[in-house]
């Protein structure tokens, strides 16, 4: 299994990424999100001035906020920085479509974004809005076509990730809580393989899940102050998105916010409602605002998090492994980012690497 990292994209933390790359890590994942974060592509130019070996791209990019051309042409600018090395993860938009107040892309649309990005990728033609488009100076290093830039595909329902199938090289999911739910994330994106008259090489087409670690010291409980710093801030962001997923499409609260929902709801049911797509998401993935630590429970923490000793972490990425997960990408929080990309580089990532 390969380790990566998603990073909160910073055009002043490019340090980050090149200590990744000197402990290891396989893969940064530059984070898409313009009303929260840097911009990734400017950030990702940085990284390749930087860096030499690590792969890194997008994590994810969002479809709904850039056209398919422009997508591309940002992407292979990139991959003349970082030639071999250029990756692009792209799907249909989470917080980066609702800090806006828009819902993300919808299948349907995601799915003709994606046949008209794929060619483009290949400095191919394709059909944007009903007219034939290519990149027209593709030489003389402005872009780079000639070595591959991988599609990966993130999905975390059937459809989505049957587009996965349908159209990528690889897929990001949401983290398997169990290995055999892998079965069922294989399934939906062999079925879109299949719908579209493609073959899935399960060794050849890369899945990658997105988490947070911690490594947890001998006897220490899961929702110590330093794991609720390390990881509490991921933890929210899974609360957020299922308040969002309840008020925009009614589905019901997850069983691990149970016993928080109706607090956590009245709190935002204050906020006023003309601005609360900015308030849901408010430090996201980065830090836990004051107000929001006491819904970091333990229950929260263990349901979203990857969390625990050495020993136990080690067993699961390679049960992991070993039902066709090939990579984890760990997002910490921003203060404690670098301790934990250190403590998981020490205690984890060496007898994982080689897992099967």
């Amino acid at each position: 299994m390969k380790l990566g990292v998603c990073v909160a994209s910073h055009v002043g933390d490019i340090g980050y990424v090149v200590r990744a790359e000197q402990l290891g890590y396989s893969h940064a994942w530059l984070a898409d999100s313009q009303m929260i974060w840097s911009d990734c592509y400017a950030t990702l130019a940085l990284a390749a001035d930087r860096t030499d070996h690590i792969q890194i791209g997008t994590g994810v990019a969002v479809s709904g906020t850039r056209p398919a051309p422009v997508t591309a042409a940002s992407i292979a600018t990139i991959a003349a920085l970082a030639p071999g090395r250029t990756f692009l993860g792209v799907g249909s938009g989470n917080t980066a479509m609702r800090v806006m107040g828009r819902p993300p892309q919808r299948i349907a649309d995601l799915d003709r974004y994606l046949t008209t990005l794929r060619p483009l990728l290949r400095g191919e033609e394709a059909e944007h809005d009903g007219t034939p488009i290519r990149h027209g100076m593709p030489d003389r290093g402005f872009v780079n076509f000639e070595q591959p830039i991988p599609l990966h595909v993130s999905g975390f329902g059937p459809r989505s990730l049957g587009l996965a199938g349908r159209h990528g090289d690889g897929a990001v999911l949401v983290m398997p809580p169990v290995p055999q739910v892998m079965d069922g994330f294989w399934q939906a994106i062999e079925a879109g393989a299949q719908a579209a008259g493609r073959t899935i090489d399960r060794a050849h087409f890369p899945t990658t899940a997105l988490t947070t670690i911690t490594v947890l010291d001998p006897g220490e409980p899961v929702d110590s102050p330093r794991v609720r710093r390390e990881s509490g801030a991921f933890a929210m962001a899974a609360l957020h998105y299922a308040y969002d997923q309840w008020r925009q499409l009614g589905k019901p609260p997850p069983a691990f916010a149970a016993d928080l929902w109706d607090d956590y709801c009245a709190q935002l049911d204050a906020f006023p409602a003309e601005r609360l797509h900015q308030r849901i998401h408010a430090g996201h993935n980065c830090w836990v605002l004051p107000e929001e630590e006491r819904f970091v429970t333990r229950e929260l923490l263990e349901a979203t998090c990857t969390i625990g000793t050495a020993d136990d972490l080690i067993a699961r990425l390679r049960a992991l492994a070993g039902a066709g997960l090939d990579q984890v990408m760990i997002l910490p929080a921003f203060e404690p980012r670098y301790e934990v990309l250190e403590r998981v580089a020490r205690d984890v990532l060496p007898h994982v690497a080689d897992a099967a």
